[in-house]
Parts: C-alpha cells; sequence; structure tokens
C-alpha cells in the first residue's frame, strides 16, 4: 500500500488526460454505430491511445488488415525503444515484468523512467501501480464515454479533432523541455523537425489518406540516421 500511495499522486496529471481522451473515444465509437462494449474492451486490449482513435476509422472502412497492421506498428514503434530504456527498471521485477511491459504507453513510460523512487519502496511495485492506476483511467474513461454517448443527442462530429490536439500539445511540450534542457538553437530541436519535415513532404507526396505510414517510416529513418551524429557532437561539447 505505501507503493500505491506513493506512486497515485504522480499519476494524477495522467488521469486528467486519460479520462478526457477515454470519454472521447468512448463517444466517437458510440456515434459510429459500435456497440457500447466495445470501447471497453479494446481500451483494455489494445490500450494505445493514439492507434485507438485510429481503429475507429479501420473498423468503420473496408476490411483492410494488412494496411491495418502495418499502421499499427508504425504507430506504436516508439514503444521499442521505450522497452530499450526500460530494460534496467523492469529487468528484476519477477512476474509483473510481462504486465509492465504490456501496459507501457507514452506517458507511463515518462512516469516509471523519471521517477525518483523513495528508499523503502519496493520498485516493481511502484512501476506495477502507476501502470495499473494509468491503465485504469482509459479504460475507465472510454467506459464513461460509451456509456452517456447512448443518451447523448448532439452532433459528434469534429470530436475526433481531440487527438491532432494532443499531439500539438505533445509536440510543442517537447519542443519546450528540448530549449530550456538544451541551448534553444535550432540544432537542439531536430527530432522536431524531422516529423514536421517528414510528415509535410509525405502528406504532399502520398496524399491526405496515404502519407501516415510513408511519414512514419521516413521519421524512423530520418532519426536513426542522426543519432549518431548528434551523440558525438554532445559528448564533445561535454568535455
Amino acid at each position: 500500500m505505501q507503493a500505491l500511495s506513493c506512486s497515485f499522486p504522480l499519476t494524477i496529471p495522467v488521469m486528467t488526460g486519460y479520462v478526457f481522451l477515454g470519454v472521447t473515444y468512448g463517444l466517437l465509437m458510440q456515434s459510429a454505430g459500435f456497440p457500447s462494449w466495445l470501447p471497453t474492451l479494446t481500451a483494455a486490449v489494445i490500450y494505445t491511445g493514439s492507434m485507438e482513435f485510429l481503429m475507429v476509422e479501420i473498423l468503420a472502412s473496408s476490411f483492410d488488415p494488412v494496411s491495418a497492421m502495418a499502421t499499427a506498428f508504425m504507430v506504436g514503434a516508439r514503444h521499442l525503444f521505450y522497452g530499450l530504456a526500460m530494460l534496467p527498471k523492469y529487468g528484476n521485477t519477477g512476474w509483473k515484468k510481462f504486465y509492465l511491459i504490456y501496459t507501457t504507453s507514452d506517458e507511463t513510460f515518462a512516469v516509471n523512467y523519471g521517477a525518483d523512487i523513495p528508499e523503502g519502496i519496493e520498485k516493481s511495485w511502484f512501476y506495477f501501480w502507476v501502470s495499473f492506476l494509468d491503465q485504469l483511467y482509459w479504460v475507465g474513461g472510454a467506459t464513461l464515454g460509451a456509456f452517456f454517448g447512448r443518451f447523448l443527442t448532439f452532433d459528434t462530429e469534429g470530436l475526433d479533432f481531440v487527438m491532432t490536439a494532443m499531439f500539438i500539445v505533445i509536440l510543442l511540450a517537447q519542443w519546450e523541455k528540448d530549449g530550456t534542457r538544451l541551448k534553444g538553437c535550432i540544432r537542439d530541436h531536430i527530432p522536431e523537425l524531422i516529423g514536421l519535415g517528414a510528415s509535410f513532404m509525405c502528406l504532399l507526396l502520398f496524399g491526405p489518406d496515404r502519407f501516415m505510414i510513408p511519414s512514419m517510416v521516413l521519421i524512423l529513418a530520418a532519426l536513426l540516421a542522426v543519432r549518431k551524429p548528434l551523440e558525438r557532437k554532445k559528448e564533445e561539447e561535454q568535455a
């Protein structure tokens, strides 16, 4: 219980975002004509907010499993790096490791990776409760949205813009963080600029309906290409 009481305050910001986004997801699924139990099931099983919002369109469109699989892989590819970063922390967590891997969302990774766990608190249980609470917020929000969506009659057109707004906020937060942590020059914002440039270029080349997968591939390739030069430059500056 000490681990729970220690982890809960750190998840409050995640709760405010996850509940709102979860409710929005549940409303979108309900407005798209899906049964009220499906948002809860997909929220618990898929548990990756960005992909679940995309699933609304995927499930409502013609059956294309290859495209759906490729989209899911590219959207979730960033979790490969999350897993590598969390190896030292999740390495000795016993049976909890599988659940921790499954529930490593963006926000859960941020909390668990940067948490300063007090002495006397079992780290594996701290990580577990952060992961469990974050998932509970998301699934609970989706369930609420699906439930109340049956009684709402207002037009939900444009509600899916919340996903675009969330990504814009994440981009701005990352831009501000890098500008504060580093020197604030353009070179310090190379990852963000790569994302913007690659997405815009693929949008022009492939159009709004097909640009996402090529842009994700291009972003991943570009980030891997510039990683070592940036690391060498950083080591030279610190020397």
